[in-house]
């Protein structure tokens, strides 16, 4: 294992997992739970460790992403990214800037590049400001995130109220200066003792170029886009092998599983429940017990050949109703959990294509699936591969980002999960 990364969510894994594979590095997709594959992990290029850390408790975060890296240090890995969204997601007393700062320590290193750029997904930093679209961030549904607002698009700042020392910044224009100007800003915030350093890319090009400058930083941060130029630096090194994986066919019934709320999310379930049998999940339901995982899994198995969708997504001022009513926190934990169980009465009932919207939502599915690890396949949309872990047989997963995926994702991901 070369190249190690650690993620927030699970969603964000298999974005960068994605990215690594395009890039030509052999990739797995690991749990949090890496204690049962500690002594035998399955050989790769690159490891992709999926943690629940976005929303965690900071010391939580810290805790195991620390525990992460260790093992990812032990499998021989030379360079560590951790993975953030492209969105930022975090609060002012989150855990990006901290988690940051813990990993430099262990790494026993002084910088590391902090980019949530993007492009793909119209996601771009130019002066330390996080655009989406031509939007900057804090204009965007994101400030309704019923669990990270982000009102500050400010990267530089907003970082800044999470980190110990000051946080350096380099300009777009630096960037395209070329990699000694790049190389020499790097230094001069290594110098002036700035280690988290807030780097502007509008475009594939600029991350290429950054991914260049930091071929030797044992820390790299950002979204999935700051690891495009990475599997070249390998490569010159000469240590990819050449040889494409050839994944196993998952055939077999499909469901779709949504959790997230995003304002794209609303859109992708509106499109698919249109047009296949759907299911609203119901807070109130299940806290009477009147919605359970089996009684919709009896529900599913009555659909026949048609793959339903059943999710919890709701507009802001229903999500914010149903967290008055129930509280924010037993809100989002009972909804994961009913995910969580559900997907395991469907796995065992011979459901083999699933795909699921949300972070939280994917990691609850993931974990309660028992899939220590997920093989990385072919693309479905920016962001979105297909992966294909083990449980009775192949399993073939999408885990897509509230945010990500076109209008007609989920079909497409239905129909690419199925293709050999």
């Amino acid at each position: 294992m070369l190249l190690g990364a650690i993620a927030d969510d699970f969603t964000g894994a298999s974005d960068l997992a994605n990215t690594l594979a395009k890039g030509g590095m052999a990739t797995l997709q690991f749990s949090g739970q890496l204690s049962g594959i500690a002594h035998d992990p399955p050989a790769c290029e690159a490891g992709v460790v999926a943690l629940k850390t976005r929303s965690a408790p900071v010391s939580e975060a810290v805790s195991q992403s620390l525990a992460a890296a260790r093992w990812l240090l032990d499998q021989g890995c030379e360079q560590i990214i951790f993975k953030y969204c492209s969105t930022f997601d975090s609060t002012q007393d989150g855990n990006i800037g901290p988690v940051a700062e813990a990993l430099l320590d262990l790494l026993q290193t002084d910088i590391a590049v902090v980019c949530p750029a993007f492009p793909a997904t119209g996601r771009r930093v130019f002066m330390g400001h996080l655009f989406v679209a031509d939007r900057l961030l804090s204009e965007t549904g994101m400030r309704h995130h019923p669990l990270t607002p982000m009102n500050d698009p400010d990267i530089r700042r907003w970082l800044g109220h999470q980190t110990r020392g000051a946080v350096g910044s380099i300009a777009l224009d630096t960037v395209r200066a070329g990699s000694a100007s790049l190389a020499a800003a790097f230094a001069a915030e290594k110098k002036a003792g700035r280690r988290l350093v807030v780097t502007d890319a509008s475009s594939d090009e600029d991350l290429i170029a950054i991914g260049r400058a930091v071929a030797d930083h044992r820390l790299v941060t950002g979204a999935s886009g700051i690891a495009l130029g990475l599997p070249r630096n390998f490569r010159a090194r000469g240590k990819l092998a050449d040889a494409a994986e050839t994944l196993p066919p998952v055939t077999g019934p499909g469901v779709v599983l949504c959790g997230s709320c995003s304002t794209n999310s609303q859109q992708q379930v509106a499109r698919y429940a249109a047009a296949n049998p759907s299911l609203a999940v119901d807070p109130g339901a299940l806290a009477s017990g009147e919605m359970t995982p089996e009684g919709v899994a009896a529900w599913i198995a009555e659909q026949g050949d048609n793959a339903p969708i059943i999710f919890s997504t709701a507009a802001p001022d229903a999500v914010a109703e149903a967290q008055r009513q129930f509280g924010r926190e037993a809100v989002a934990g009972k909804i994961e959990s009913f995910f969580a169980a559900l997907a395991i009465c469907l796995a065992d009932a011979g459901i083999r294509r699933i795909v699921v919207g949300g972070g939280e939502t994917s990691g609850s599915v993931v974990e309660a699936l028992g899939l220590a690890s997920m093989h990385v396949g072919r693309e479905i949309d920016p962001g979105v591969p297909v992966l294909i872990g083990e449980r009775n047989g192949p399993l073939g997963l999408a885990l897509k980002s509230g945010n990500f995926g076109g209008p007609d994702f989920f079909s497409k991901a239905l129909q690419e999960l199925g293709r050999p």
